[in-house]
């Protein structure tokens, strides 16, 4: 899709809101703002269509991507700013409530991310098709602009399933008290980003399960801005099996991790799980997950396992003067990453500090952060460690 497109749509909206407003007897609506963008619902209630952006600026030294191999401790070192992001949405619903719909856009990589239909009539049972993060790992679903810390863990790259083509049942079971579910079923392409078709015919499925146990779940989204009184917290787990060409997936598509290189159709078998923790307390927040993955390379029968983990948590700085100014947050994260666990020695480990202040919570926020690597190679001895320092502004509307 070329990078006009969302403008396009822009004008047509503009032109047609033109028109309404100057014909005798235009038809009553209703016009707002929330944390969604602008916000247009018709009289009736069964139309509505939300409009809104963000644009993210980074600057990092001496480099802004984890590192991922040995080679990249020492590649030439730079400083750069950049815009990180810069998304366009557009959501709503039409001819029912629960018939929902969403778009968004990145404009600086001219790339159509998510594309998808929800119906949502029954909260215990739901229906979504199209293209969209896969709801696996609460790291990765949670909205880039949305994270309590400044990008996600070295974790994500070897276990997220990320955006995915296909369909998907999903809802809330909940019975009161203990008896409090969220759960997703999905059949999916298996194919990442932008891929119609699966390479061997075969379908990645997926499924989460995550248990509410204190009667409310935790929503995807980072920090605790506001005051819980009593703690919300939820234990989730989630599995995946595809067959396919790539052995990850990116914001770009299929790929490859370190060590696989050759792409036939359906040569890699993965199968993985996760278990999953999340927790907020008054101004405190808590999330940690534990990643396994196989992968059988059917080519030349090698089997691979990785193994990782992350813990991270936050408080805010200034409870008391949190509703009249901007909120202050300290936050930390430890994560730990094995590419293959008959190899103990070989290990990378990423050590974050971060620093959030939040003029209106998520949508207007500038983050901090330093992180530190280490990287380890005792099948081949040696070992290498490096420093990071990044700033970014974070703007929605």
């Amino acid at each position: 899709m070329p990078l006009k497109t969302p403008f396009i749509f822009i004008l047509i909206w503009f032109f047609q809101g033109t028109v309404l407003a100057f014909q005798d007897d235009p038809p009553q609506s209703e016009t707002s703002y929330s944390s969604r963008g602008f916000q247009f619902t018709s009289a009736d209630g069964l139309y509505r269509l939300q409009l809104a952006g963000r644009l993210q600026f980074r600057f990092a030294t001496p480099a802004d991507q984890d590192p991922v191999t040995y080679d990249d401790f020492f590649e030439q070192k730079q400083n750069l700013f950049k815009i990180n992001r810069a998304r366009f949405k557009v959501g709503g619903h039409a001819h029912k409530p629960w018939l929902k719909y969403y778009f968004e856009y990145e404009l600086s990589a001219s790339r159509l991310l998510d594309f998808r239909v929800m119906v949502e009539k029954w909260p215990w049972l739901s229906f979504k098709f199209g293209q969209w993060k896969s709801e696996y790992s609460r790291e990765r679903v949670i909205s880039s602009g949305k994270q309590q810390m400044m990008e996600r863990s070295i974790v994500n790259r070897p276990f997220t399933l990320d955006r995915q083509q296909g369909v998907t049942l999903y809802g809330r079971l909940d019975g009161g008290g203990l008896a409090d579910f969220n759960y997703h079923i999905m059949a999916l392409t298996g194919t990442g980003i932008g891929a119609r078709t699966n390479d061997d015919n075969r379908l990645m499925y997926a499924g989460r399960l995550q248990w509410n146990f204190l009667g409310d779940g935790v929503a995807m989204s980072g920090s605790a801005l506001e005051y819980y009184p009593k703690p919300v917290a939820s234990l989730a787990v989630a599995g995946s099996t595809n067959s396919s060409q790539y052995t990850r997936y990116s914001s770009q598509g299929g790929g490859q991790l370190v060590g696989f290189e050759s792409e036939s159709p359906g040569q890699y078998q993965m199968d993985q799980y996760l278990i999953e923790s999340s927790l907020k307390y008054r101004y405190f927040s808590w999330h940690s997950e534990f990643h396994r993955k196989n992968i059988l390379d059917k080519e030349t029968d090698r089997f691979t396992r990785l193994q990782g983990w992350f813990v991270q948590g936050g408080f805010l700085l200034n409870p008391k003067q949190a509703p009249m100014g901007p909120k202050l947050e300290l936050a930390g994260r430890y994560a730990l990453f094995q590419p293959d666990r008959e190899l103990d020695g070989n290990q990378e480990r990423e050590y974050t500090l971060a620093f959030n202040c939040f003029f209106k919570d998520h949508l207007n926020k500038l983050t901090v952060d330093i992180t530190r690597f280490d990287f380890e190679e005792e099948s081949i001895n040696r070992e290498a460690s490096g420093w990071r320092f990044r700033v970014q502004y974070d703007f929605s509307f």
